[in-house]
C-alpha cells in the first residue's frame, strides 16, 4: 500500500512539474486591453484618446484593436524587440514608414509626418537606417518630425542626445528630427 501511495504522489508531482515547465516555455498571450493601454501611452492624451489602435504580429500582419477618428494610429509594439516600439503616427508618418519598409529610394510623403514615442524606444543605429544588428541605441521619450532635415542648414546636431533635438540618420533620405522631450 505504501508503494502505491508513493507512486501516486510521485506521478502527481511529476505531472505538476511538467505542466509548470510547459507553461514557462509558452509565451504569455497579452490581452487586447493591455495592448491598447500600452499603445495609447505612446502619445499625448489629446492625441491618444481618438486614435486608431493596430497590432502587428511577427510577420507584419495587422489587426485593428480599436477604430479611431483623428487620423493617428497607435501601435503597442513588442517590448524587448529592438525597433518594434510603442508609437503613434499620423498618415504622413505611416506613408514615410511604408516607403522605408518597401525599400524605396526616399520617402514620398508630401507633408511632414508626426510620430510620438513617449515610452522611448530602441533602434540599431542613429546613423544607418538599414542597420539590423549591433549594439542597440536606447532612445528616451520623444516625438519625431519625419521630413528631411540637414545638420548643415539647420545647425542641429546629428549625434544622439538624451535631451533636446537632433537629426537621426542625417545625410540619408530618411533623416528626421528627434525631439527628446514631452510635446
Amino acid at each position: 500500500m505504501d508503494r502505491i501511495v508513493l507512486a501516486s504522489l510521485l506521478a502527481v508531482c511529476l505531472t505538476s512539474v511538467v505542466a509548470s515547465a510547459q507553461k514557462a516555455t509558452k509565451p504569455k498571450e497579452e490581452s487586447k486591453e493591455a495592448k491598447i493601454a500600452r499603445a495609447l501611452s505612446a502619445a499625448p492624451a489629446n492625441v491618444a484618446k481618438d486614435a486608431k489602435i493596430v497590432d502587428r504580429d511577427n510577420d507584419g500582419a495587422e489587426t485593428v484593436l480599436r477604430e479611431g477618428t483623428n487620423g493617428f494610429t497607435c501601435f503597442p509594439g513588442r517590448p524587448g524587440v529592438v525597433g518594434d516600439v510603442t508609437y503613434c503616427a499620423n498618415a504622413a508618418a505611416l506613408r514615410w514608414e511604408s516607403d522605408f519598409m518597401a525599400l524605396k529610394p526616399k520617402p514620398t510623403n508630401t507633408e511632414p509626418g508626426i510620430e510620438y514615442m513617449l515610452l522611448g524606444g530602441t533602434d540599431w543605429s542613429a546613423t544607418d537606417p538599414t542597420a539590423t544588428s549591433g549594439t542597440p541605441i536606447k532612445e528616451p521619450p520623444h516625438w519625431m518630425i519625419l521630413w528631411p532635415f540637414d545638420p548643415k542648414t539647420t545647425g542641429l546636431a546629428a549625434e544622439p542626445k538624451q535631451a533636446g533635438t537632433w537629426i537621426m540618420w542625417a545625410g540619408t533620405p530618411w533623416s528626421h528630427l528627434m525631439i527628446n522631450q514631452q510635446p
